[in-house]
């Protein structure tokens, strides 16, 4: 958008623009800034951009809200009242008969 308000309408006029303050990136790379969002950008070229655009990192940008999971509360037992007795935990099985068996050697 701040290409299209400095009437930069095209990846090779952004590119002039970008090599006229020394930034040389390609021009598969300056049509990937232009037609989509990067994954990746790095803080160099962000700042050879706001130069070659005379513009703030802030007007590149756009914050987008953050997805926040929702906390999903442990199984509990019911205590008598209604209220969790805590996480429910596994109980081991009573033995009857003869003794443990030995480990392998």
């Amino acid at each position: 958008m701040v290409a299209a308000q400095r009437d930069l309408w095209r990846p090779t006029e952004v590119l002039e623009a970008f090599r006229a303050v020394g930034f040389t990136p390609s021009l598969s790379k300056v049509a990937a800034l232009w037609g989509g969002t990067p994954v990746t950008l790095r803080l160099e070229d962000l700042d050879m951009i706001c130069t070659a655009l005379d513009c703030t990192v802030g007007d590149l940008l756009q914050a987008e809200p953050v997805a926040v999971e929702q906390a999903v509360p442990e199984p509990g037992r019911r205590a008598a009242g209604g209220e969790v007795a805590g996480p429910v935990r596994p109980v081991p099985r009573r033995r009857t008969g003869g003794p443990r068996s030995l480990p392998p050697n």
